[in-house]
Parts: C-alpha cells; sequence; structure tokens
C-alpha cells in the first residue's frame, strides 16, 4: 500500500513505459489509489471466462482491461503532446497539476 497520492487521474491520456503494451497511449478509465493501480482503456487486456447471467446471457470468453501498477504509466501533457512527469503548483489558491516539460495545467477548470 502506498502512502503517496497517483499522479494520474480518471480522464488523462497516458504511455504505458514498460511490459506488453509497451509504447501504447489510453485513457485512464479508473484510478485506484489504495492499490496504487489504473485501468487504462484498450491497455492491459485479458480474457475473462464468464458464465452466462442476466448481463452477458450467452457467457463465453470476455476481453477486458486488467489494472495495472500506475508507476507503468506516464501522463501525456494535452499542450506538447509528449510523456511528462507531473508538477504541483498553486493557482488561484487551489493546487493543481502542471507539465514539468511545458509548464502548462494538466487540470482543466470544471
Amino acid at each position: 500500500m502506498s502512502q503517496y497520492k497517483l499522479k494520474v487521474k480518471k480522464g488523462d491520456t497516458i504511455v504505458v513505459l514498460s511490459g506488453k503494451d509497451k509504447g501504447k497511449q489510453g485513457k485512464v478509465l479508473k484510478a485506484m489509489p489504495k492499490k496504487d493501480k489504473v485501468i487504462v482503456e484498450g491497455i492491459n487486456k485479458v480474457k475473462r471466462h464468464t458464465k452466462p447471467n442476466q448481463n452477458v446471457p450467452k457467457g463465453g470468453i470476455i476481453p477486458k482491461e486488467a489494472p495495472m501498477h500506475a508507476a507503468k504509466v506516464m501522463v501525456v501533457c494535452p499542450a506538447c503532446s509528449k510523456p511528462t512527469r507531473v508538477a504541483k503548483k498553486e493557482v488561484n489558491g487551489k493546487m493543481v497539476r502542471v507539465c514539468k516539460k511545458c509548464g502548462e495545467l494538466l487540470d482543466q477548470a470544471k
């Protein structure tokens, strides 16, 4: 268990640093800070053997994304389109994530 917060959030575009999907990009579907894991769209696919049920009436082998360790991914900056480390900066009294390469904000105003 990690005592630190994740640098990636749901909705971020990331690039995979190591493993079978090295170099691939995807969008974070779910971040699990307590387990230090993330689920990325189209990355780390595994096959799940499922019995027929209400959700899957036919059953069978269903491909789905499995969680992967957060240390294996790096955030891609939307401004400079490069993988970057994340810095924290205070803007208008709020801490926001900033690209280390170009200095642009990673968190968009909501």
